[in-house]
């Protein structure tokens, strides 16, 4: 099953990461991939335009179905290897919709995230604003602040409960993103045992961004967050 499908990924890109995991979840090992550098500009490579003419990654496909945003990729490999690996769907009603909702709540702190960190890389010198800033320096903490609280209150380890869902595939990847960038472990002890929790479990470990193992961030932007 995993020989029909195809995944151009790049390291450290969290919606890459989303359907690595997933994919290591169902046991749909052995699939064709390819590593490419944003930094050499290769996801505006020809391959990846074919599959995706946004440029972007990744780039999924299986057999003739080309699903290229992360979070329907997911859902698509739960709902057809539903039956293989680990159940990525809890059954309990409550903790389906918590799955759901803290899912596409996590596509808010992936973009703040981003306003973030890349503030200087997407914004033209000329147009930058200390104003600009601070105000998204201000919004990513509340961010946070709401992520922190949902762990110091849930009623289980994961996003959605007792289980490892969906909802812990799609938010990790971006969680372990802000401490690649240094968010102070200390500031935020329940996102930091959280992060720390799930690092070592086989699916997450298997598919680490092998960028972020070669090379540790230093720029520390997040570290007074």
């Amino acid at each position: 099953m995993a020989k029909d499908m195809t995944l151009l990924w790049g390291s450290g890109s969290p919606p890459c990461w989303r359907i690595q995991i997933t994919l290591e979840e169902k046991k749909l090992q052995g699939y064709n991939q390819k590593l490419l550098s944003f930094m050499k500009g290769e996801h505006k490579s020809k391959q990846v335009m074919d599959m995706n003419p946004r440029g972007q990654l990744p780039a999924f496909k299986h057999k003739d179905y080309v699903l290229n945003e992360s979070y329907a990729a997911c859902l698509y490999l739960e709902n057809q290897f539903g039956g293989q690996g680990d159940k990525l769907v809890p059954e309990c009603p409550a903790e389906q919709a918590m799955m759901y909702q803290r899912m596409f709540e996590g596509l808010a702190l992936n973009q703040k995230m981003a306003d973030v960190i890349y503030y200087e890389w997407k914004v033209p010198e000329g147009e930058r604003h200390d104003s600009a800033v601070k105000r998204n320096r201000e919004a990513l903490t509340a961010e946070i602040k709401l992520w922190e609280g949902y762990l110091s209150k849930g009623p289980g380890p994961f996003l959605a409960g007792k289980t490892f869902s969906l909802a812990d595939v799609a938010v990790y990847p971006s969680i372990a993103y802000l401490y690649r960038f240094q968010l102070s472990e200390d500031r935020y002890p329940k996102l930091a045992a959280y992060y720390n929790s799930l690092k070592e479990r086989p699916s997450i470990k298997t598919s680490w961004p092998p960028t972020w193992l070669e090379t540790p961030d230093e720029t520390g932007k997040l570290k007074d967050i």
